[in-house]
């Protein structure tokens, strides 16, 4: 019908999602975290790791990574921060945060069955991803970084 627009907006774009060129779109947390869970994902395949799962998740909580080596079975989470004013990366691993990877990372164990653990050694790592100034993440693998009822 004439007169009708897409959206209902004269040019098809609702106006809260125009933006200048001049402004460009910041990524959401979830978009940053995102990319930073790549990021290392990379880095550990690169470093020998195999990457069981990425994002796996049981209720609102996910598991980052549940990676792979030799006999080492390692859920690793995973703290991107895009410069300091959040401080470090890490700090956002609290206590309740562990105790919601425990669980889930129990239920990854129950879906996946026992097979996943026989031999090998457990553990929870802690990765973090800091982008300064120039662009240039830096990762940190914090290996074993924490111990079941640890808190």
């Amino acid at each position: 019908m004439d007169g009708d627009v897409e959206g209902g907006h004269e040019d098809g774009v609702a106006p809260e999602s125009r933006q200048s060129p001049a402004s460009p779109q910041v990524p959401s947390s979830t978009e940053k975290g995102r990319w930073g869970e790549a990021l290392v994902a990379r880095h550990l395949h690169d470093r020998g790791w195999t990457i069981l799962d990425r994002n796996w998740r049981a209720g609102p909580v996910e598991l980052d990574l549940v990676v792979r080596k030799g006999r080492i079975l390692a859920f690793v989470e995973v703290k991107t921060r895009f410069g300091a004013g959040f401080g470090h990366p890490l700090e956002a691993v609290t206590p309740r945060k562990r105790k919601e990877v425990e669980r889930v990372a129990r239920a990854w164990l129950r879906a996946r069955g026992s097979g996943e653990l026989r031999g090998g050694v457990l553990r929870f790592d802690a990765v973090s991803v800091e982008v300064g100034p120039r662009g240039a993440p830096r990762i940190r693998h914090f290996p074993d970084a924490w111990r079941i009822g640890d808190g």
